[in-house]
């Protein structure tokens, strides 16, 4: 009886960052995207990029047992986000729509009410969903579209009022099919406002909007296109069934309206409860692109190399202190991203009731938290990159593009932050007695938790000082004068909680390498945080004199160290080999990409070739044109080449045969 291999320092280091079901949660996305069809694409206009989007969520939609259990888990969905998002953002956002917002908004209303999604589950008619207005955003609560109570159709007449109540971004142009949405609306019968409900309404046929509804695209927004639009309806009419019923308030067979809450805000949050698992996918997305910006910036500083101190000496651009300490410190980041993302998904999904509240604050914070952060990695690793991340072929900019409309969706970060801060500016926090010790060792792990802790007292302190002191009578002036200090506790908060995730995964390994990496990582992620905030920690005695000047060289030291381990923590991403492949700079021959076959220096390769100059655009090389005999394309090929097209064209065969689904042992499951 042999001994059963001990998983490998990356392999636990990939369960720290996708959780202990790797493979069953992320097996299924990972292999999808490397499969031809979700390859990235070498260009194309607006139009063409945003049907390749359509085309390749069809593609995904047959892949799928269910579309209805995907958007029944919450953690399917997150995965979705997490290794899509990074590949096509364009896919991920129509796919994220109809899967959570407008699918599972309507499995999650009223489900004893038979109604067919066929359609939407075989894809056609797709689904969107229509919330937002152009004078309404963070505010959802109070648009102004109205679905009034038509007792003699015994239905609902859906109407724009005004120009502010046009419905804002939805993707409802007939781009990629007919399309069908989930329609914000506020409820009137016989003549009261009962607050805001959901209806379900087609749309769009093959070509053009229905007969009542107005659709008309916007201008183009920076990022991956998507066929955001402008919607309004014209006295617009669809049968009792549209309404999305439930606890919040139905029509009951008398037309009378009835509700089990009083307050028409809480039927309105109960009625958009899919924007959690929304956020919950943004931060996956956020995640997932940080990931694999990071991991292009550590391969391409690698094998970039510059001059060295010495004459004629090359040395990667990695060994550079300048280059090599930020990405460390991302590295770091990305670590705490991922943790923090988890820690927000375990405890949205296995909240009791009374601590609900709290579960969805804290996915909330999450969002926010993790997609500035995603921001701040992913625009440094495009600086360290140079020239070559500014090119879209190297993928940085649309990643970069595609984080800001992450920052802005499910919830503005500011508005959400803001709503957290009012939220906890008022609560109690209660902390452990040892919370309340002076200075410990900053080698401690539970030591850095309290300082962590601190930081986040210290600010909440501030803004009830500052609320206090402001005038009574003017609520919005009390507002402002706290809102700076509290906002800066919400960062502190999503600071305590990233670390104290990493000190529970990092509890959670063996003794070894890969619990010493983690290690390491948390305590540059935690000494990053305390220096910033050294001043405060000391005029509350948290930190000594000495403590303080020590920071620096405590900080370089862990640079240095998470700089040596740096390539082989890019390996716990997991990101598959042909994934990174598309994209130039992440491969040591990444200068190939720019040569040019009728350039000067390939003179000795075509005899009696003229002298002349000539303009060549730039094309990304493709092997194997038709134009060339099969023994040209094989020698340049190479053998190398010539193998991974062997094994390129065997893996395509072996799919053929694949059952083309996820299982129940894949990704998707029901939720608990």
């Amino acid at each position: 009886m042999h001994e059963p291999a001990q998983p490998s320092t990356s392999d636990q280091l990939t369960r720290v960052l996708y959780g202990d079901n790797f493979l069953q949660e992320h097996g299924f996305w990972r292999r999808l995207l490397t499969t031809e069809p979700f390859r990235r694409s070498g260009g194309g206009t607006p139009d063409e990029r945003l049907a390749l989007s359509y085309h390749r969520l069809r593609i995904l939609n047959d892949t799928l047992d269910s579309g209805a259990r995907l958007a029944a888990d919450p953690r399917a969905l997150a995965a979705l986000h997490e290794w899509l998002g990074p590949v096509d953002p364009a896919l991920t956002t129509v796919a994220g729509i109809h899967y959570n917002l407008f699918l599972g908004s309507l499995l999650d209303h009223d489900p004893g009410t038979p109604r067919d999604l066929s359609d939407f589950l075989e894809l056609r008619s797709i689904g969107t969903f229509l919330c937002t207005e152009v004078a309404h955003g963070n505010d959802a609560a109070a648009v102004e579209t109205t679905a009034t109570y038509d007792r003699e159709r015994d239905g609902f007449v859906l109407h724009t009022p005004h120009a502010g109540a046009q419905k804002f971004m939805p993707n409802t142009s007939p781009a990629g099919g007919p399309k069908t949405g989930v329609v914000a609306a506020r409820l009137l019968a016989d003549g009261t406002d009962h607050g805001v409900f959901l209806f379900l309404a087609p749309l769009t046929d093959d070509l053009d909007a229905l007969p009542g509804v107005r659709v008309r695209r916007l201008p183009a927004r920076m990022g991956s296109p998507v066929d955001h639009c402008l919607t309004s309806f014209d006295r617009y009419f669809v049968p009792r069934e549209a309404l999305l019923a439930g606890e919040q308030g139905r029509i009951g067979e008398d037309g009378r309206f009835t509700s089990e809450l009083a307050n028409r805000r809480r039927r309105f949050l109960l009625s958009i409860g899919r924007v959690t698992p929304g956020k919950l996918s943004m931060s996956a997305c956020a995640v997932g692109s940080a990931r694999v910006t990071l991991a292009i910036a550590v391969r391409y500083a690698g094998h970039r190399l510059v001059s060295g101190s010495r004459g004629a000496q090359r040395v990667p651009v990695y060994a550079h202190r300048t280059h090599h300490g930020p990405l460390a410190g991302a590295m770091a980041t990305v670590f705490a991203m991922s943790l923090l993302h988890r820690r927000a998904l375990d405890r949205w999904e296995s909240a009791p009731a009374p601590d609900r509240d709290e579960a969805e604050r804290l996915v909330a914070v999450a969002k926010g938290w993790i997609t500035w952060r995603a921001r701040e990695v992913i625009v440094e690793c495009r600086e360290r990159c140079g020239a070559q991340g500014l090119l879209e072929n190297n993928g940085m900019t649309e990643l970069f593009t595609g984080i800001e409309g992450a920052i802005t969706a499910e919830g503005d970060n500011l508005a959400v932050h803001a709503k957290a801060a009012a939220e906890m500016l008022f609560s109690v926090t209660v902390r452990d007695e040892d919370e309340e010790e002076g200075p410990g060792e900053l080698d401690d792990p539970r030591f850095l938790g309290r300082l962590l802790a601190a930081v986040e007292d210290i600010w909440f302190d501030r803004a009830r000082d500052r609320i206090s002191a402001a005038p009574a009578g003017d609520p919005l002036g009390r507002w402002n004068a706290a809102s700076g200090p509290a906002l800066r506790g919400v960062e502190a908060y999503g600071y305590r909680q990233a670390s104290e995730a990493y000190a529970q995964a990092a509890a959670a390994l063996p003794g070894g390498p890969a619990r010493e990496r983690l290690t390491e990582l948390h305590r540059l992620f935690a000494l990053q945080w305390v220096a910033r905030n050294s001043g405060d920690l000391l005029a509350a005695g948290r930190l000594t004199a000495e403590q303080v000047s020590s920071l620096p060289d405590a900080v370089e030291r862990l640079i240095a160290t998470v700089a040596r381990h740096a390539p082989a923590l890019v390996k716990s991403f997991a990101l598959p080999e042909r994934l990174m492949s598309d994209w130039p700079i992440a491969g040591p021959g990444y200068a190939d990409a720019y040569d040019d076959p009728e350039g000067s220096w390939h003179r000795h390769r075509r005899a009696g070739a003229g002298a002349g100059g000539r303009t060549v655009d730039f094309r990304r090389p493709v092997c194997g044109s038709k134009r060339r005999p099969l023994r040209e394309k094989v020698a340049a090929l190479g053998t190398r080449g010539v193998l991974l097209a062997y094994w390129g064209t065997t893996s395509v065969l072996s799919r053929w045969f694949e059952k083309p689904q996820v299982s129940v042992d894949e990704s998707v499951r029901p939720r608990a």
